[in-house]
């Protein structure tokens, strides 16, 4: 799974799966829906992202056990592997 908002365009995409898009649906005028042959959903872009969802307060829950809230600035700083920026950095 990976998440990626670009500034220059206010546009958040989330990605499920690498499988292959064989389908676009339309949401709304803002946010698309892409699904594979089997009719699972593989990512959704979400364009205008500031008005649609609070993008500035993302959480990420590295597991169901935890009820602690890891903000994503802080998992980039734990996982070399993840590579993102805080807002004022």
């Amino acid at each position: 799974m990976k998440i990626e908002y670009f500034t220059d365009t206010d546009t958040l995409l989330i990605e499920l799966s690498t499988k292959e898009i064989t389908e676009t649906r339309d949401l709304n005028e803002n946010t698309l829906a892409e699904f594979d042959a089997n009719g699972t959903l593989v990512c959704m872009t979400i364009e205008h992202a500031k008005e649609q969802a609070n993008v500035d307060e993302f959480v990420f829950h590295p597991n169901q056990g935890s009820l602690q809230e890891t903000p994503v600035w802080k998992v980039a700083e734990e996982s070399p592997e993840y590579k993102t920026k805080r807002d004022g950095d």
